[in-house]
């Protein structure tokens, strides 16, 4: 394991054999013992640990891998997998929201619109980030670039990772909802392919706000809901302490989602998450989004609506007996 990742609180057990296996490493080399079996059979245990561990994550367990300080932000991910990033600002309002990035870039050679929602890893970042919470301007910035690139037949890629659309009273102010719904209109009616990843949390109308796509995929950990747990916690039980049961109730992971028919597809991570890894994990978040580049480029622009039509009339379908 990375020791430069602080461990969660259900990491700490692994912690504590991956630390006694390096005194015992130590020991045997101060002392000159003979100690290969006891650290032999302490990394096994260790191996088997981790692997249970890992494939048994509750709901909140999982938030706290999507919300992690050391996992990769969008524009991380645009550094690993991308060429010629050529960043675009504004909403040609006069304002630029930080909090929603966009740009022009390359994947192996394939010309694309790359739009993402930033959070910063220290205090610094996210004062100029806002947390990842979109403010209008950033909605109405991303509206633009997709425009563009529905202009000049660019696939799109958006990249999701925030906690929800600001909720601050000058972002009602300044049309916050209705620039939420003009985005989900416009995707709707794009007739160039659009892919959406959620990386982290997608959460609420903030991220809907960017992922009104033909393809919607998943990192493992990751997480999709209407609320945020604590919110929804605090609204039913009036205590954010309650968010495991919200978490829980919520359907909010990749494998609910996945089997709900909400997303198409779930994006490995290496084990203990993203933050362990990053070159894995962008290189499965590239052959991916290839993949559903190569498959959507076959589509005529009547056909790419249809699809995205279909695709969103089918969530939510009963049979009443």
């Amino acid at each position: 394991m990375i020791k430069t990742n602080k461990p969660l609180d259900f990491e700490k057990s692994l912690y504590q054999i991956e630390e006694k296996i390096e005194e015992l490493k130590k020991l045997g080399q101060e002392t000159g013992m003979n100690l290969e079996t006891q650290v032999k059979m302490l990394i096994d245990q260790a191996e088997e640990f981790k692997k249970q561990l890992y494939q048994n994550l509750t709901p909140s367990q999982k938030l706290l891998i999507a919300r992690h300080q050391n996992r990769p932000t969008f524009l991380d991910y645009v550094e690993m997998i991308a060429t010629d990033w050529t960043e675009l600002h504004g909403d040609r309002a006069g304002t630029d929201d930080r909090a929603i990035i966009g740009g022009i870039a390359r994947i192996e050679g394939r010309s694309v619109m790359l739009i993402g929602t930033q959070k910063g890893k220290s205090t610094k970042e996210n004062i100029e980030y806002n947390f990842g919470m979109p403010q209008p301007e950033g909605y109405r910035k991303a509206l633009r670039l997709f425009a563009h690139a529905d202009r000049f037949k660019l696939p799109v890629i958006t990249m999701i990772d925030t906690p929800g659309a600001y909720p601050g009273i000058k972002a009602e102010q300044t049309g916050q909802g209705i620039a939420i719904a003009v985005n989900l209109r416009e995707m709707a009616r794009l007739e160039t392919p659009l892919i959406s990843v959620i990386l982290g949390e997608g959460c609420s109308g903030g991220a809907l706000g960017l992922a009104v796509a033909n393809r919607v995929y998943m990192l493992e950990h990751g997480l999709y809901t209407v609320i945020s747990p604590e919110g929804c916690a605090s609204i039913l039980w009036r205590s954010a302490d309650m968010f495991c049961v919200a978490a829980e109730s919520l359907k909010i992971t990749s494998e609910d989602l996945l089997k709900l028919n909400i997303i198409d597809g779930i994006i490995p991570e290496p084990t203990g998450g993203a933050h362990y890894d990053w070159d894995i994990t962008a290189d499965n978040l590239k052959q991916q989004l290839l993949t559903g580049i190569y498959e959507l480029s076959k589509m005529s622009g009547d056909k790419l609506k249809k699809d995205k039509y279909d695709k969103f009339r089918r969530m939510g379908v009963f049979i009443e007996n």
